[in-house]
Order: structure tokens, then C-alpha cells, then sequence
């Protein structure tokens, strides 16, 4: 007899997991596979070579060649700021240490274009520092340092974020040995903290990643999308798509989608590889 309710009890519950598994596949169809292949087909409708030949102009290049420098410099520095600030935040004590954490969480919670109006009170012609730069010959909004500025600030959190639970779960006693066996503090950062952070300071630089090439909301506040001048990749597809010119916004859409995947991919096989 317990046999028999065992095997009803499986039964019971392998038709429920095909289902619950069918509708998670269905769910990421949806909202990934679906949109990701309407993109892909719109751009073979319109023909490849058509695509090809659109994103070979002078505006798309200079679109992407400027989301690869704003990428590129949010990954240096918040990568720099953002594994100081998690070692000061695991290691040390001080007050306003929650408040501290609370800001960093600041760009989750706040819109981006919320952000962008931001950093145009500050550094616009009329801001609380705009008219100490004006002065200086320096402009910010409207040229690439606002735009760095706001990708810098919409990307801050990822690194942090993902490096402080790793140092916290990972302690100080193999730091502590290391400093006993004589290792200076250098040797000891990259010899034994690094290498145990690696794989959280990757997904970090990842989503700061994914997340620089995305971004839309500030950039387009404080650039204003000018053509050839401060228009990034996502920009670009914007102008495009609004002047009707369907082809080059989808091609463009595509290399943005597919670039993204495989960074993620990448990092998804480097660690199943170590």
C-alpha cells in the first residue's frame, strides 16, 4: 500500500513540474526570445544588405564608436571606485556607514531621466557649478564629460553591489595570514582578496556593461542627441526609428541585443570553464 501512494504521489507531481517548467519557458519566450526574433526577422525583411550598408554611415559608427568610449570609462572607474568603496564598506567601521550604502542605491531607485535633469541643475549654464566651468572654458552638459557623467552614475551600484556579499562571505582570516607570513598589503590585495572576489567583480563589470550600452534616459537629457556629436548607439535608434527609417533602427537594435547576449554569454561559459 505505501508503494502504491508513492507512486501515485510521483504521479501527482510530474505533471505538475512539466507544467510549471512549460510555463517558465513560456513566460522567457515571451518577454526574450519573441522580441529578440521580431527584431531579427524585421532586419531580413528589409534585407541584409540593406542593413549592412545602414550601419556603415558615418552617423551609426560615430554612435557606437561613442557608446564604446562611455562603456569603456564607466567600467574603468566604477570598477576602481566600486571595489574601494566595498572594501571600505566590509572592512571598515564609521558612522553614516548605513547612509552611505542608502546613496549607493540612489541610481535603482531614482529615473534615469529624473537623473539627467539632475546633473543639468548642477552643471547647466545656469547650475550650482555649471557657470565655474563655463568660466573655465569647460562644457559639460551637452558634450561627452555629462554624458560620462550619467552613464558613470546610472552604472555605479553593479560592482558594489556585487563585491560586497562575495567579501563578506568570504572574511578576513586568509588576509590575516598572508600579513602574518609578510605579504604587504599589495601583494595581499592581489595575490588572495582579488582571486576571491573574481567571479563577483566579473558579473559586476558585466551589468556595468550590459547596462552602459542600454542606457537611454540620462544620455538623451544631458546630450541632447546631437548627430555626429553626442549621439550613442541607443540615440541613434531612437532618431532612427522616429524618422521612419525602420531599417536602420532595427539593424542597430540587433547589434545592441546581440552584443549584450554575448557578453553574457561569455561569462556564463568562463565560469563553468574554472
Amino acid at each position: 500500500m505505501k508503494l502504491l501512494k508513492t507512486l501515485k504521489r510521483k504521479a501527482v507531481r510530474l505533471p505538475l513540474r512539466h507544467v510549471l517548467t512549460g510555463l517558465v519557458i513560456a513566460w522567457i519566450c515571451i518577454l526574450i526570445v519573441l522580441p529578440l526574433g521580431c527584431i531579427i526577422n524585421k532586419v531580413f525583411v528589409h534585407g541584409l544588405f540593406t542593413c549592412l550598408k545602414g550601419l556603415l554611415e558615418s552617423t551609426s559608427r560615430y554612435a557606437f564608436a561613442m557608446t564604446f568610449w562611455l562603456t569603456l570609462g564607466a567600467v574603468v572607474l566604477n570598477t576602481i571606485f566600486g571595489l574601494v568603496l566595498a572594501l571600505v564598506l566590509v572592512r571598515q567601521k564609521f558612522k553614516g556607514k548605513l547612509l552611505l550604502e542608502g546613496l549607493i542605491d540612489l541610481p535603482f531607485a531614482v529615473s534615469p531621466i529624473v537623473a539627467g535633469f539632475m546633473f543639468i541643475t548642477l552643471f547647466g549654464n545656469q547650475g550650482w557649478l555649471g557657470s565655474f566651468f563655463d568660466e573655465k572654458g569647460i562644457k559639460i552638459i551637452y558634450a561627452f564629460p555629462g554624458m560620462m557623467i550619467a552613464t558613470l552614475f546610472v552604472t555605479f551600484p553593479f560592482v558594489i553591489r556585487e563585491v560586497v556579499p562575495v567579501l563578506r562571505e568570504y572574511g578576513v582570516e586568509q588576509e590575516e595570514s598572508a600579513y602574518v607570513l609578510g605579504a604587504s598589503q599589495w601583494q595581499t590585495f592581489w595575490r588572495v582578496t582579488l582571486p576571491s572576489i573574481k567571479w563577483g567583480l566579473f558579473y559586476g563589470i558585466t551589468l556595468t556593461i550590459a547596462r552602459s550600452i542600454g542606457e537611454f534616459g540620462a544620455v538623451l537629457v544631458v546630450s541632447g542627441a546631437i548627430i555626429n556629436k553626442t549621439q550613442t548607439a541607443t540615440l541613434y535608434v531612437h532618431q532612427q526609428f522616429t524618422d521612419f527609417n525602420y531599417t536602420g533602427a532595427f539593424a542597430a537594435a540587433m547589434v545592441l541585443a546581440i552584443i549584450s547576449f554575448m557578453i553574457l554569454t561569455g561569462i556564463q561559459l568562463s565560469q563553468k570553464r574554472i
